[in-house]
C-alpha cells in the first residue's frame, strides 16, 4: 500500500492538512502569550495587531513529509531539500522578530539555494531548443537557476500582502507542478507538491478567521517560496525523455513555468520597473503592488485574493495548451503580449486610483464575478 501512488497521495494531502490545523494553534498561543505580534504599519492592509509566524508549522510539517516520503525520493535529495529550509526557517524566524538586512537575507537564501542547486538531483540546464538554443555552459546554467531560485523566493515573499493571496497562489502553483510531475513519472516532487497543498490549505482557515487569525510571516513566506523555487527549476531541468509520454514541446518549458508563476514575477517586474522609473530604489517597500492597487479600489481582501487566483489559474491553463501546438518563438511573442497587456491595465487601474475616479469596469466585473 505504501508503494501504491494512488493511495499515498491522498494520504499525503489529508496528512498535512491535519497536521498542519493541529500545530497552528498552538503557534497562535505561543504568539500571543509571548506578545510576538505583527504590528499594522502605513504599508499595511490590516488594522489589528495580528498573531504571526505560521511558518513554523511549515516548517515542522515540511521536515516530518520529507523523512516520510523519504522510499520515494529516488534522487537522495531529501536532506539536501531540508537543510535549504531550514535556513531560509532560520532567515524568516530572525526577520519576523528582529529585522533583518536586505544583504543578510539574500546571502542565506544564496547559501539555502546551494544546498539544493548543486546536488545531484537538479541537472545542468539545456534549454532544448528554447528560442533555437540547446545547451548552454554549465557556469550560465548554474547562474540561471540560481537568480530564477532567488527571484522566485523573493516574488512569492513579496505577494504576502492580504488575506489569503500568498496561500492561494501557492495552492495554484503546486497543483500545477503536482500535475506536471505526476505525467512526468517525477514521483516523490509530485508527493512533495500535494504536501503543500495540505500545508497552505489548513493555513487559509486561520488566514481567514477572525477569531483565531495569523499570518504566515517571512517565516512561511520564504519556506513557502523556496519550495516553489526548488520545484521549479527540477522541472526546467527535467530530462526531455520525461515528456515523450504527453506529447509536450519540451522547448517551452520554461515558458509554462513562468505562466505558472505569473502574478509573483509579474508583480516583482511591475514594481521595481515602476519604482525605479521613479528613481526610487527597486527595494523600498510602498503600497504599489497589484494587491494594494486592487485594495485600494475598495475591494474586499478575499475578492482581490480570489480574482488574482483565478487569473493565474487562466494564465496557466492558456499557456500549457497552447504549449503542446506551438514552438518557443510564437511562445514568447504571446507572453509578451499578455505582460504588456497586464502592465498597461495595472498602470491605468493606478492612474485612476490617483484622480479619485476608479477604473470602474474592472471593479464592477470582480464584484459581479465574486
Amino acid at each position: 500500500m505504501i508503494n501504491d501512488i494512488r493511495l499515498v497521495g491522498p494520504m499525503v494531502l489529508i496528512g498535512t492538512f491535519l497536521l498542519t490545523y493541529f500545530i497552528i494553534p498552538k503557534i497562535i498561543w505561543i504568539v500571543n502569550s509571548r506578545n510576538l505580534i505583527d504590528q499594522p504599519d502605513h504599508r499595511s492592509s490590516h488594522q489589528k495587531s495580528t498573531p504571526t509566524m505560521a511558518g513554523f508549522s511549515f516548517f515542522l510539517v515540511c521536515v516530518m513529509l520529507v523523512f516520510v516520503l523519504k522510499n520515494w525520493d529516488a534522487d537522495a535529495v531529501g536532506i539536501n531539500f531540508v537543510a535549504g529550509v531550514t535556513v531560509v526557517f532560520a532567515i524568516g524566524l530572525k526577520d519576523d522578530l528582529v529585522l533583518s538586512s536586505p544583504r543578510a537575507k539574500v546571502m542565506g537564501q544564496l547559501l539555502a539555494i546551494s544546498f539544493v542547486l548543486f546536488c545531484s538531483c537538479i541537472e545542468m540546464l539545456s534549454l532544448q531548443g528554447f528560442l533555437g538554443i540547446d545547451s548552454i555552459h554549465y557556469a550560465l546554467s548554474y547562474i540561471f537557476m540560481g537568480g530564477l531560485m532567488l527571484v522566485i523566493i523573493n516574488s512569492y515573499n513579496l505577494i504576502d500582502g492580504i488575506d489569503g493571496l500568498a496561500s492561494m497562489i501557492g495552492i495554484v502553483i503546486f497543483a500545477a507542478y503536482a500535475v506536471f510531475f505526476f505525467f512526468i513519472g517525477a514521483f516523490f516532487y509530485f508527493l512533495l507538491s500535494l504536501g503543500f497543498i495540505g500545508v497552505l490549505a489548513a493555513y487559509l482557515r486561520f488566514n481567514f478567521s477572525s477569531s483565531k487569525k495569523i499570518f504566515m510571516g517571512d517565516t512561511g513566506s520564504l519556506i513557502i517560496g523556496f519550495c516553489i523555487a526548488f520545484l521549479t527549476v527540477k522541472f526546467i531541468s527535467a530530462d526531455a525523455l520525461s515528456f515523450d509520454a504527453i506529447n509536450f514541446k519540451v522547448e517551452n518549458k520554461i515558458i509554462v513555468a513562468f505562466s505558472v508563476l505569473c502574478i509573483p514575477l509579474f508583480d516583482t517586474l511591475r514594481v521595481i520597473g515602476v519604482r525605479l522609473l521613479n528613481n526610487k530604489n527597486p527595494f523600498y517597500p510602498d503600497r504599489s503592488h497589484i494587491h494594494h492597487v486592487l485594495i485600494d479600489s475598495k475591494l474586499a481582501h478575499y475578492k482581490v485574493s480570489l480574482f488574482l487566483t483565478l487569473l493565474n489559474i487562466i494564465v496557466i491553463m492558456l499557456f500549457t495548451a497552447l504549449s503542446f501546438y506551438f514552438n518557443s518563438y510564437q511562445m514568447v511573442s504571446f507572453f509578451s503580449i499578455f505582460f504588456l497587456s497586464f502592465l498597461v491595465v495595472f498602470s491605468q487601474l493606478k492612474k485612476n486610483i490617483k484622480s479619485k475616479n476608479s477604473f470602474k469596469r474592472i471593479i464592477k466585473f470582480v464584484n459581479f464575478i465574486f
